[in-house]
């Protein structure tokens, strides 16, 4: 665990949306809009327990992810980025989650991870949440040119005591090759791999190819976008019990989601 070096000017500037000083992070122009949270619950179904919480960027009034991400731009990328680890942490530390927070983080914001992550670092100590109990989890399927570059900063954030999550895994760019650069905490099965996986033999066949991967390397396995019973059922008897979709909650806009009795 490294010792975490406040940096107050930067996460005051951040907090009070004026443009950092960080040469290292090139000049980053103010984010221009407004955004907030919705959180969802990961199951644990072994324990019947809540296992964390995916923060979920959405409108100041609860529109949907694209009526935010649709204004982000070359000149804002990395403000945004920033902005969103503040806001997710500030806002699981209100909220009293006492479980794991995700937060998505976009790579192509970040141009020094070491730097990069200062602001992160000091809004966790300043909110009180441990680093332990942070994901960083990035998008399988956005396209990053680099891989080694994107491994890098997956170690870098795994350096400094966060657990790291490859999302919607199985749907885009990187794939297995990434998986041969870094060995994440955990992995997200994309959604189009979990849909009438029940019922369907082709992906049943993939997902068991991933699993026995995952297990190879010590790698948790996220099935996320449940939507019924069956698909629940598949992945049980397929030994995986970390779950997310709207078969157990919905997110909750600046709440958490409440899993649905009958779910478990």
């Amino acid at each position: 665990m490294i010792k975490i070096q406040p940096v107050p000017s930067e996460f005051a500037a951040l907090e009070a949306g004026d443009v950092p000083d960080c040469e290292d992070c090139g000049s980053a122009e103010r984010v221009g809009f407004r955004f907030d949270y919705a959180y969802q619950p990961i199951v644990d179904l072994r324990s019947r327990t809540i296992y964390a919480h995916e923060a979920l960027v959405r409108g100041p009034e609860g529109q949907g992810a694209m009526s935010v991400l649709s204004q982000v731009n070359d000149s804002n990328r990395y403000r945004f980025d920033q902005a969103c680890r503040v806001k997710a942490i500030k806002g699981a530390a209100q909220l009293g989650i006492q479980e794991k927070i995700s937060i998505n983080f976009l790579p192509n914001a970040v141009y020094k991870p070491e730097v990069c992550i200062r602001t992160t670092l000091e809004a966790a100590r300043v909110h009180g949440f441990p680093l332990e109990r942070i994901i960083f989890e990035v998008t399988e399927g956005e396209r990053v040119e680099d891989g080694p570059w994107l491994a890098s900063i997956l170690r870098e954030y795994k350096r400094c005591g966060f657990l790291t999550a490859i999302d919607d895994f199985g749907a885009g760019f990187a794939g297995l090759t990434l998986l041969a650069d870094f060995t994440p905490d955990l992995i997200k099965l994309d959604m189009a791999l979990v849909r009438g996986v029940d019922s369907n033999r082709s992906r049943q066949a993939i997902v068991r190819g991933m699993m026995h991967i995952c297990q190879d390397l010590g790698i948790e396995v996220i099935a996320e976008g449940i939507e019924t019973a069956a698909e629940r059922d598949f992945f049980v008897d397929a030994g995986v019990h970390l779950m997310q979709g709207f078969f157990f909650s919905r997110p909750a806009f600046q709440s958490t989601g409440q899993v649905a009795p009958q779910a478990w």
